[in-house]
């Protein structure tokens, strides 16, 4: 595998209480994301299951893209080579959709990803704003776009989380649950040397055959590397 490579982790493990939830637009997903990678000149390696991941392909890995749930079962020296990796400034994170969901036993991982999902009372049709234009993830969507997807709620936001997207109250259902102020879908920070860039979208096949989500989320790919 080349050194500059794209790892892609689609690993679904049970909760540290039960199973986790499936996504089916896994396969789609890795398509898109070796396409994407292909396209910034980067290899690429999707991993099923981390135990059988060697540490030195973290070590030279220069992105790390995540679509986990539940208790991914990292290794210790696993969890070592991507922290050590992303804070030198060799490897950046992308974290996708229920990458939050992953690694509660894990406590340096949601300060990794940025924040640790909390929820999903929602699935509709909503409006996404856009809070910073300026990002290439997001600069060519305009103000807001029209979106249907699960609608994530979390805690534990990182300070210093640069937020790229939001839903806000008024869009969201108030017969499934009160609703107030904003709710963060997206976001990007700094950790040491490195960048992660975190998204709460594409849970539905849809996103993943949408030219306007897949070029989001190759502006996502481009801020990570700039580092």
């Amino acid at each position: 595998m080349p050194a500059r490579s794209l790892v892609y982790v689609t690993q679904v493990a049970p909760y540290l209480d039960g199973p986790a939830g499936v996504h089916g637009v896994l396969d789609q997903s890795a398509t898109a994301l070796a396409e994407l990678a292909e396209g910034r000149g980067l290899g690429f390696e999707r991993v099923k299951d981390v135990r059988n991941l060697d540490p030195s392909v973290l070590e030279d890995a220069r992105v790390l893209a995540l679509f986990t749930i539940g208790e991914t079962p990292w290794s210790e020296s696993q969890r070592t080579a991507i922290l050590e990796g992303v804070r030198a400034g060799r490897t950046s994170v992308l974290a996708l959709h229920s990458a939050t969901d992953s690694c509660h036993g894990w406590d340096e991982y949601g300060l990794l990803v940025g924040a640790r999902f909390d929820g999903h009372p929602w699935t509709q049709s909503f409006r996404v704003e856009v809070v910073d234009p300026s990002h290439p993830a997001v600069a060519h969507l305009g103000s807001a776009v029209d979106w249907h997807d699960e609608v994530y709620t979390f805690r534990d936001l990182r300070p210093d989380a640069r937020v790229l997207l939001r839903a806000r109250a008024d869009d969201l259902d108030r017969d499934v649950e009160p609703v107030s102020g904003e709710y963060p879908l997206a976001w990007c920070f700094e950790e040491g040397g490195g960048r992660v860039f975190s998204s709460a979208l594409g849970h539905f096949p849809r996103a993943w055959e949408t030219p306007a989500y897949l070029r989001y989320l190759d502006g996502g790919l481009a801020w990570v590397l700039e580092n």
